[in-house]
């Protein structure tokens, strides 16, 4: 009837097909979802877009005083600066990261 050779390429065949199959029903149900952000609301402060690495005399000679300060916490010590449209956020005394405060829609 069978030979071994046949019976080989028969469950190579079989698995082979079955491999497929998974692939296509795995594409089939993973889908990805693309979120638009309008420019508008992204976050970025056109003042403080400027600021990543400078030091905290910069940032107060360019924006004023802080309405409030958080920190430091952590190690590196991470600081916290509150204006009234964004937060400055420092490690040490150099600015990482800017973030525009969201306001009511």
């Amino acid at each position: 009837m069978f030979s071994t050779t046949n019976m080989q390429n028969l469950m190579r065949n079989v698995c082979f097909a079955g491999l497929a199959g998974a692939a296509v029903l795995s594409a089939a149900f993973t889908q990805a979802e693309t979120v638009e952000v309008p420019v508008g609301e992204q976050g970025y402060v056109a003042e403080a877009g400027q600021l990543r690495g400078k030091k905290q005399e910069q940032v107060t000679q360019e924006m004023g005083e802080p309405i409030n300060i958080q920190g430091p916490v952590g190690e590196p010590a991470i600081t916290r600066w509150e204006y009234a449209d964004f937060f400055v956020y420092f490690e040490h005394d150099v600015v990482l990261h800017t973030v525009a405060k969201k306001h009511g829609s």
